[in-house]
């Protein structure tokens, strides 16, 4: 037999899965260097010194490890245990240990209470500069680091328990276990009942007074709550109906998960909510059943204790819309800076550019608006920033809170189908933004707030004008705009109460936009100022993103993004 010598040659296989033209991973990347807009803001109002911690958290967030914690806390999400395997009643959630690791760093560097642990000029710039750079990456955590924030003023109020609270809640180390002994506490709250909702006073939850009752007196509260967020925080700030001889009524109460004595309070969590986003946040209805809760403030006056608690989380879902807008834009831009087609990258596409450059605008105005009203809150505020922040601060709620869906939108359409796909963030990102706009009001309750704040504290509009009028002069469209405005505002005074409530969204927004595009004007680029005012106050004014003025220098808009 003979062998042939001779080797056969076989074809080489294609190349099926080499990857082209995808962008690079947004990872290990400084997010506070990167953010200029953001820099340039607490430079200007006065948290400059807090710069060194900034860019320690702008690392941490923009790290590959933590973006990975945010995605596993987002798809692994919190699991209710009502009930120990021998069937002793529990009520625990359990999250991911990826959550306690981000919620953990976040406590860490102070983005919950740094700015009433060290109160200076600047104290609440540096506060809600850390607390968005956290909400940018992973916003479900920012509940309850945000309520824990909001509650310190609401518990001051009520000396005594303020001084066993406040400074756990100060504390900047972080444990999720449940025992009387910890140092430190997260805290919730919870008002909206299911007949209720917005109308807490609704409320049918009772509070039965041990004792004399009265003000730091413990109570036994009896009902339900629709939504409590948060479930497995140390503490809640609550509302119920008081009994006692004056009447009482809808009163304020801090209610423990642990009692002094190491037992549980009765806490029953019924059901975790099945949430459009927000996911890595558990948010559940409980029943209260003779649960111990001690009184905070004034009894009957329940909504004006808890509406200091209110006011702060309303600021922190403007910075937390903020946030999501500039994770939208860095995304966006990051792809388009990364990916070719028709032989240029989709950053140097004119119609790309145009969407690019206005959803950066929007981004621009959410974030200088939300930083300028984060100052007016420190504690060296005058009287006039006060009253500018009451009203402010409802206006930016109500309108940067509703643009927030509709940019994360447009922004998961410049990814393509990558955009719409879980594997990249912009998809968790469009779930997350309509949370901010829901909660503590809607658009329609907020609206309502503004009314309320211009018909009882006329003092609140005339600091409005004054700091809106700071930009008189500097751009034609700007002022034609606040000179409708200070007309659409005497008109509204002088109409019947259901007049004003079928023109008060008309009339917010347009207060909104004074806002925004006044501040631009005095702080930002000439060409982004003019470039958001012909977008959104020009003749021209379109209703999507990308239509902006033939003239907008784009480039210089997106240099800084």
């Amino acid at each position: 037999m003979t062998h042939s010598t001779e080797t056969t040659t076989h074809p080489q296989p294609h190349l099926t899965h080499t990857v082209l033209n995808q962008s690079a991973p947004r990872i290990d990347i400084n997010e506070f260097d990167m953010n200029t807009v953001l820099v340039e803001a607490i430079r200007r109002h006065d948290a400059g010194w807090a710069e060194d911690e900034l860019r320690e958290i702008g690392a941490h967030v923009g790290s590959a490890q933590f973006q990975h914690d945010a995605h596993v806390a987002n798809t692994i999400t919190p699991v209710l245990h009502t009930h120990d395997r021998w069937g002793n009643r529990i009520d625990e959630v359990e999250y991911h240990p990826s959550y306690h690791r981000i919620i953990e760093a976040s406590v860490a560097h102070g983005s919950h209470t740094r700015c009433w642990a060290d109160p200076q000029p600047g104290s609440h710039v540096a506060r809600a500069a850390g607390f968005m750079l956290f909400g940018q990456i992973e916003p479900g955590h920012a509940c309850p680091v945000s309520m824990t924030h909001a509650v310190i003023p609401s518990l001051e109020l009520q000396p005594d328990v303020a001084a066993q609270w406040v400074p756990k809640a100060l504390s900047r180390n972080y444990s999720p276990d449940l025992s009387a002994d910890k140092q430190s506490a997260i805290f919730g709250m919870s008002m909206t009942e299911k007949q209720g909702g917005s109308d807490v006073r609704a409320n049918t939850t009772v509070a039965k007074p041990v004792g004399r009752g009265g003000p730091g007196a413990d109570y036994l509260l009896t009902g339900h709550k629709w939504f409590c967020s948060a479930p497995m925080s140390d503490a809640f700030l609550v509302l119920a109906q008081a009994e006692g001889p004056g009447g009482e009524g809808l009163s304020c109460f801090l209610l423990p998960r642990v009692l002094p004595d190491g037992t549980r309070n009765v806490f029953r969590i019924q059901r975790l909510k099945d949430k459009l986003g927000n996911k890595s946040n558990a948010s559940s209805e409980i029943e209260l059943d003779g649960t111990v809760a001690v009184m905070v403030g004034e009894p009957g006056r329940g909504v004006r204790t808890i509406i200091e608690m209110v006011a702060q989380t309303r600021l922190d879902c403007v910075l937390g819309s903020a946030a999501g807008m500039r994770q939208s834009v860095a995304e966006a831009v990051w792809h388009a800076r990364h990916r070719a087609a028709f032989g240029a990258t989709l950053a140097d596409q004119p119609a790309m550019t145009a969407v690019l450059a206005d959803l950066a605008l929007e981004s621009e105005a959410a974030t200088v608006t939300a930083i300028r009203l984060a100052r007016a809150h420190d504690e060296d505020a005058s009287d006039q920033e006060k009253a500018f922040r009451r009203l402010a601060t409802a206006v930016a709620k109500y309108w940067i809170c509703k643009r927030g869906p509709h940019h994360s939108y447009e922004a998961l359409e410049c990814l393509g189908g990558n955009g719409y796909t879980e594997a990249f963030p912009l998809a968790m990102r469009y779930r997350e933004q309509p949370v901010m706009a829901v909660w503590e009001g809607s658009g329609n309750v907020i609206a309502l707030d503004v009314l309320r704040a211009m018909t009882r504290e006329p003092e609140s509009v005339a600091a409005f004008d004054a700091e809106i009028s700071k930009a008189l002069g500097a751009n034609r469209t700007l002022d034609l705009h606040l000179e409708r405005l200070r007309d659409r505002l005497g008109e509204l005074a002088r109409m019947d109460a259901s007049s004003a409530q079928r023109h008060a969204r008309g009339v917010v927004e347009s207060m909104a936009l004074a806002l925004e595009a006044s501040l631009l004007v005095r702080f930002s680029p000439e060409p982004v100022s003019d470039a958001f005012i012909a977008a959104r106050l020009g003749e021209n004014r379109a209703f999507e993103y990308g239509a902006l003025a033939g003239d907008a220098d784009l480039d210089a808009i997106l240099a800084r993004h």
